[in-house]
């Protein structure tokens, strides 16, 4: 289930690929825009090109996992700064454009009052990741420290705006796929997780739509909703670590 089937006007955002778009092709209440969102004149550009259309539901949901394991003492500052700007300052840039949208003379009350901001988080964001410290800080840091401020702001700009987070454990994403492969990364994601299973993209979706609307989710704000199946942490050591 999508925003779309919920009969939204749906903008789609990629940066380089819109392949993972493709099965929504065709619909005509689907737009797609390419942008660079590290980039403060994309940014710009990708709300310029929606001209006077009202945005009263923001998904922050674009993101990179590098998926070789690195070590804080061994990872590169290169690392460090692209997945920062890539995962959290790009976050900044977008909700920022969003609000000075949102601000501007003329915007109607009736569009601020169903105003939403979802951003997405990560297990990682509560847990930490060990071999992956710059995607657990990027996630972290927009679901507590940026989260927090912004629903507070928000209200200043939107009475009735509400932000909230979905942070998700591991999903079955292409991004995700080349992890999953490998057994002991799986064993290791669900040893805590009474659910035993993977979420799909549809368990995260329904929760994105369920915050994006003010009749069911009109007093919810400033929140993280785990999608995760119960996760109650990491798995730290295979039995073999034990006694060595």
């Amino acid at each position: 289930m999508s925003d779309i089937d919920q009969g939204a006007d749906v903008v789609a955002h990629y940066n380089t690929k819109k392949d993972t778009l493709e099965s929504l092709d065709g619909n005509s209440r689907l737009s797609t825009i390419q942008a660079d969102l590290t980039q403060e004149s994309d940014v710009v550009k990708l709300f310029n090109s929606q001209r006077d259309k009202p945005i009263q539901v923001l998904v922050v949901n674009h993101g990179i996992w590098p998926s070789h394991d690195e070590s804080i003492s061994q990872m590169s500052l290169e690392q460090w700064n692209k997945t920062i700007s890539t995962n959290l300052t790009s976050s900044f840039l977008i909700v920022r454009e969003f609000l000075r949208r949102l601000d501007k003379p003329g915007v109607p009350a009736s569009t601020k009052e169903k105003v939403a901001v979802i951003l997405i988080g990560s297990t990682a964001g509560k847990y930490g990741e060990a071999g992956h410290a710059d995607y657990a800080a990027s996630k972290s840091a927009l679901m507590y420290g940026f989260l927090l401020s912004l629903k507070n702001e928000i209200v200043k700009v939107a009475p009735k705006g509400r932000v909230n987070c979905v942070a998700p454990g591991w999903v079955k994403t292409p991004m995700a796929e080349e992890a999953l492969s490998n057994p002991n990364t799986v064993y290791r994601a669900l040893a805590t997780t009474p659910l035993k299973k993977v979420a799909a993209p549809s368990d995260v979706a329904y929760q994105i739509l369920l915050l994006a609307s003010p009749v069911v989710s009109g007093h919810v704000t400033g929140q993280v909703i785990m999608v995760e199946g119960g996760m109650e942490g990491r798995l730290l050591n295979m039995p073999e670590d034990i006694n060595r």
